[in-house]
């Protein structure tokens, strides 16, 4: 058990009072709400499906922290915002975290040790890794009950910044860094894939194999189901394209400028600058074109957009399969990829998927997969519970500081568990909300 600093904390004085502060508070927590991420959790069936995914060598006779709870709670503390095993020193004592993670609180029987957790984390292996990865696109097929009748598969890569000595360390001249190069695959909201790769690649390398893949189990399932592949030019490889065009998928790809392009381009920007000159308004203009590049197979039509804006001239291409209007499937079509930017940046800014700090490559992949299937419980509840609600389009850092980050003195008898939450909370509503919501899904 942790002992506790008593020591008193003076601060300047109120009115006739002195104002003290101590860490002797007793059975109390900072994030009640993980009890909500905990029902989410048991609906999902994750954490124990995480573990079936994962050999446990251990003999059971020496076993003090079952793998599914260890697994537990390391997703839920960093749903809760706590990105290091280090922090587990002090967080395996707290109440709201061992409730979350399938424990009594008990302060004489703590959850798992940062060293046991790094050991969880240095004994993955490849295999485990592809299982655990296959969780995503289950649960994404179980999020529906009727088949859609399109989906769009948003697919991209960014940088994740080292800097230690990792194992597929490599130095990336774009973004001036040591870098690993995750690839993410999004439909809507949902997470797809996070495949941790090194850096020194095309950033389209294992693209058309991933969405194969992606695309055999979602048509399992699916057969009819139209399946739009969409880009940036990144992914503009005409292998790729093929490859969604022989397989009845449709694509949206970003292309980079080119003198052939510019060529075409310019009757329609001239047009647009005429325009601006005349109205001094922002002009946006769309057309079309049969292109092919040299390395190209064949011909594909390519959207051109000429865009006058105050700042002066703004040119971009899509190559598409789409037969839609020009402005259409730019504005309609590739436009809307953006928003997965956003799901990027909750998963690394917010939920710690670039903590990759490990020597080794699986150990990195598999903390990368932990902060994705974090991601899962926080979309899930947003999406399914908190539909009807403000919340519905929050991003994790207000999920966590509204419905997670709730004090609670937590009382425990031989026949409950009672957790007194903050009388002043004021989202009080939107928990009873989601705690309604749940108990009805699992009723």
């Amino acid at each position: 058990m942790t002992e506790c600093n008593t020591q008193a904390i003076t601060f300047s004085r109120l009115p006739r009072r002195e104002l003290v502060a101590d860490f002797d508070g007793g059975r109390l927590t900072s994030d009640a709400g993980l009890l909500l991420l905990r029902e989410v959790d048991r609906r999902l069936g994750l954490s124990e499906a995480i573990s079936a995914c994962l050999p446990d060598p251990r003999d059971p006779v020496y076993v003090v922290h079952q793998q599914r709870d260890m697994l537990a709670q390391r997703l839920f503390a960093i749903a809760a915002g706590y990105e290091d095993l280090n922090d587990h020193d002090t967080l395996r004592d707290d109440p709201a975290l061992q409730t979350a993670a399938g424990k009594v609180p008990d302060a004489e029987d703590p959850l798992a040790s940062p060293s046991t957790l790094c050991r969880l984390e240095q004994r993955v292996d490849r295999r485990a890794l592809v299982e655990m990865s296959k969780l995503f696109v289950e649960i994404f097929l179980s999020s529906y009950e009727t088949p859609p009748e399109e989906i769009i598969l948003d697919i991209d890569a960014t940088d994740d910044p080292i800097h230690g000595q990792q194992e597929g360390r490599f130095y990336h001249g774009y973004y001036h860094n040591d870098c690993f190069l995750p690839l993410d695959v999004f439909c809507g909201g949902h997470l797809l894939c996070a495949l941790l790769r090194p850096s020194n690649i095309d950033p389209a390398k294992h693209s058309r194999a991933l969405i194969k893949l992606l695309v055999d189990r979602i048509r399992s399932e699916w057969p009819e189901v139209k399946i739009i592949v969409r880009g940036d030019s990144g992914f503009c490889r005409w292998k790729f394209m093929r490859w969604c065009e022989n397989h009845s998928v449709d694509y949206v790809f970003g292309i980079g400028r080119n003198k052939v392009l510019e060529r075409r381009i310019a009757p329609l920007m001239d047009e647009a600058q005429t325009a601006f000159g005349q109205t001094g308004q922002k002009q946006r203009l769309f057309d079309e074109t049969e292109y092919v590049a040299q390395t190209w197979d064949r011909p594909r039509r390519v959207i051109m957009k000429a865009e006058r804006l105050l700042e002066g001239p703004n040119r971009r291409f899509v190559v598409t399969s789409l037969d839609a209007p020009p402005q259409a499937v730019y504005d309609e079509g590739y436009t809307p990829r953006g928003d997965m930017e956003n799901r990027i940046k909750e998963q690394q800014l917010m939920l710690f998927a670039d903590r990759t700090s490990c020597h080794e490559f699986a150990s990195n992949q598999f903390r990368l997969l932990l902060s994705s299937f974090a991601y899962v419980l926080l979309h899930h509840l947003r999406t399914e519970h908190l539909a009807d609600t403000e919340l519905a389009p929050a991003q994790v850092f207000r999920l966590r500081l509204t419905l997670l980050k709730i004090a609670a003195r937590v009382r425990i008898t031989a026949r409950r568990v009672v957790f007194h939450l903050s009388s002043s909370c004021p989202y009080q509503s939107l928990f009873r909300s989601a705690a309604h919501s749940l108990r009805l899904d699992t009723s």
